[in-house]
């Protein structure tokens, strides 16, 4: 598959010129933690939350005095839109980066991929949709590597950057329980949660926290691909304690951050549930 059938098409993007500000404001209108940075189109580097957050924190300026110019990356690794999407996850992993800009021979931005894009896309459509007992091995393996060995792969090759009191937060979905149509993504989930519980023992001596958050079903890009997705948020909606909305990710976005402060110092290896108390219920009443 190439990385034109699942990157972001016209991605939100700034110039050098752009205050830090503004630059600020533009990511949180368009909900992403990246800015390419353009000149007539051409990509000459790129901006993310955490440089914003660093020039801020180390310079004696204002938001309105600095420029993107002075505190963007040039030179980023960039992805042509008819490379495959392995080759794409080889370069993130190289260079330790979640997103790529993607763009054309003559330096065009045409779009943007991040590694949940390429996670997504290489998921086996044969672990999901009733197929468990059928299922090929090849496809059960890589829907283990994506959705569970993944958590070990990304945090190791971020623990250089994880000092002492760092936090690593991933999503599951209950696996607790066998449910219709999750089949082999489900298995997944329950190695992920064991995963996490790996990781949080091997990383706690050098003061990371590892925990995941089970959430209940929501409207995003991997939901799209799951079979009968629709009648099992309805069942959320109806049975709930506290009710669910699908379309609000408040509530687990809320617990994530609470997980990454120090707020949450002495949790690790923790399962969250933030499903509106789903989990605890039975039958239906």
């Amino acid at each position: 598959m190439q990385i034109a059938e699942v990157m972001t098409p016209g991605p939100i993007t700034c110039v050098p010129d752009t205050t830090v500000a503004e630059a600020a404001h533009l990511m949180w209108e368009g909900d992403c933690g990246v800015l390419p940075v353009v000149r007539d189109r051409e990509l000459i580097g790129v901006v993310t939350d955490r440089d914003l957050f660093i020039a801020l924190a180390t310079r004696d300026a204002k938001p309105s005095e600095l420029t993107v110019g002075s505190v963007s990356r040039p030179a980023p690794v960039t992805c042509s839109p008819r490379d495959d999407v392995h080759q794409a996850m080889a370069k993130m992993k190289s260079a330790r980066v979640r997103r790529l800009p993607v763009v054309e021979k003559d330096g065009t931005l045409v779009g943007i991929v991040s590694m949940n894009d390429l996670l997504l896309a290489v998921a086996p459509e044969t672990a999901l949709g009733g197929k468990f007992l059928s299922t090929p091995w090849s496809d059960v393996a890589t829907a283990l590597q994506v959705s569970a060995f993944s958590l070990a792969s990304l945090t190791m090759a971020c623990k250089p950057l994880l000092a002492e009191s760092s936090s690593v937060v991933g999503l599951t979905f209950d696996a607790t329980i066998s449910w219709p149509v999750y089949d082999w993504m489900g298995v997944s989930k329950a190695a992920l949660e064991a995963v996490s519980r790996y990781l949080a023992r091997d990383l706690g001596p050098q003061g990371v926290r590892v925990n995941l958050v089970s959430a209940g079903p929501l409207q995003t890009p991997a939901a799209s691909g799951i079979p009968g997705f629709d009648d099992l948020a309805g069942t959320w909606e109806r049975q709930a304690p506290l009710g669910w909305d699908v379309r609000d990710p408040a509530p687990v976005a809320d617990t994530v951050c609470f997980l990454l402060s120090e707020g949450a110092r002495r949790i690790s290896g923790e399962i969250v549930h933030v499903d509106g108390g789903f989990h605890a219920v039975g039958a239906p009443a």
